[in-house]
C-alpha cells in the first residue's frame, strides 16, 4: 500500500465540523461500532450474525436507495435491536452538491430510517451543509476510527489498526458495502473478540 492512511481523524479535522459527534465517553468501555452504505444482501445478514454472537449492538448508516432496494434486509437489521441512520438517498458527495439539493435527499432518506442520526457519505460536507443539518435538528455522527476495509489492504491490516486505535468510547467506521467485504469479514470478529474479551460492550448509538 502506498499511500498514507489516517486511522485517527486529527484535530484540524474536528474543527473543521463543530458540532459533529467524533467519540463518546471515554470513561467507560464501550465500543461504538458503525456500518455505511448498506443494507446489501449477504455481507449485510452475515455481520447481523457475527454481532449476534458477541451480544453486539451496532449503528448502520444505510443509504436510502439500498433500502427501498432490499427491505427485508432492513427490516431485519432493525429487528435485530440494531439502529438504523442516515446515509443520503444516494450516497451523495456533499461538496460537489447545492445545499438544497444535499438537504432534500437527506430529508427523503430520513423518512425512511425514521430519526436525526446522520452521518456524511464520505466524511465530508460543506460547512454550510452542516450548518443547515444541525439547524434542522440532525445528529452528525462521523467517527474516531476508520478501517480502511473498502481499500487494498491486508485483512491483518486491516484487523491490526483498527484494535490498536480503539479505545473507550470509540466510533468505528466499517462498511457492508463489497468492495469491503474481504476486509469486514476477517477485521469484525477478531475485533470483536479482543474487546469482548478485555471487558469490553458494543452499542448501538441513540438518536
Amino acid at each position: 500500500m502506498n499511500k498514507m492512511l489516517l486511522i485517527q481523524p486529527g484535530t484540524l479535522f474536528k474543527k473543521i465540523y463543530p458540532g459533529a459527534l467524533w467519540n463518546f465517553s471515554r470513561t467507560e468501555k464501550k465500543i461504538y461500532l458503525t456500518f455505511d452504505d448498506g443494507p446489501v444482501p449477504g455481507l449485510t445478514d452475515w455481520i447481523l450474525e457475527v454481532l449476534e454472537k458477541f451480544n453486539a449492538k451496532a449503528t448502520f448508516f444505510c443509504v436510502g436507495a439500498n433500502v427501498l432496494k432490499y427491505p427485508d434486509i432492513f427490516d431485519r437489521v432493525k429487528q435485530s435491536g440494531h439502529t438504523v441512520a442516515n446515509h443520503t438517498m444516494f450516497h451523495t458527495r456533499g461538496l460537489g452538491t447545492t445545499v438544497s439539493d444535499y438537504m432534500r435527499e437527506t430529508e427523503e432518506c430520513r423518512g425512511l430510517v425514521g430519526n436525526n442520526l446522520f452521518r456524511p457519505p464520505y466524511g465530508k460536507i460543506k460547512r454550510s451543509q452542516l450548518r443547515e443539518l444541525l439547524a434542522r435538528g440532525y445528529r452528525v455522527v462521523l467517527w474516531d476510527v476508520i478501517s480502511y476495509d473498502y481499500e487494498k489492504i491486508e485483512p491483518r491490516e486491516c484487523a491490526v489498526k483498527v484494535i490498536r486505535n480503539c479505545r473507550p468510547g470509540s466510533i468505528v467506521l466499517f462498511h457492508d458495502n463489497i468492495k469491503a467485504e474481504r476486509n469486514v469479514k476477517y477485521a469484525l470478529p477478531l475485533m470483536l473478540k479482543y474487546f469482548s474479551e478485555k471487558g469490553y460492550s458494543f452499542s448501538a448509538i441513540t438518536p
